[in-house]
């Protein structure tokens, strides 16, 4: 009995794309400022863990400013979570947008950013540089307010 081995280019994985929006267009909101984007965080964020523990989400927009989609990054403790870039842009080129918004909420109610979120705040400035997505802001949150990086000078 003769076996037949499949040839290596028959067995490896596809990768497909696809962006499927769910909101029309015309009805995307747009963000003007940075209250606008915390507005928005405020709605997608769960109420329940943002005095809770550290979550870091981004807001994807066109070049119109209009938000194509929230991406829920990672979950972390009370003290942090992990915002790893590759996966940030990962998500951003599927989304196919142009610029960003970083956000992440502290629990302990300080908006004070610490030196690895300046750190990290550069690093993922520096990659979008690269890819032509433009980081706009990177919002820490709480549940009563929000320091912007791009409103401090710190971007």
């Amino acid at each position: 009995m003769e076996t037949t081995t499949a040839p290596a280019w028959s067995i490896v994985s596809e990768v497909e794309l696809t962006y499927k929006s769910k909101v029309k267009a015309s009805e995307r909101p747009q963000i003007a400022s940075s209250r606008d984007a915390y507005q928005i965080l405020l709605k997608v964020w769960n109420e329940g863990k943002i005095d809770l523990q550290e979550e870091f989400k981004i807001l994807f927009l066109n070049r119109a400013n209009k938000v194509l989609g929230v991406y829920h990054l990672s979950t972390g403790g009370i003290t942090g979570t992990v915002a790893d870039p590759r996966l940030i842009f990962m998500a951003a080129l599927k989304a196919n947008c142009v610029a960003l918004v970083l956000a992440h909420n502290h629990p302990s109610g300080s908006l004070k950013p610490s030196r690895q979120d300046e750190e990290l705040t550069q690093k993922i400035k520096n990659a979008g540089l690269l890819l032509d997505i433009k980081v706009l802001d990177h919002l820490i949150i709480t549940s009563e307010t929000y320091l912007s990086f791009a409103d401090e000078g710190l971007l």
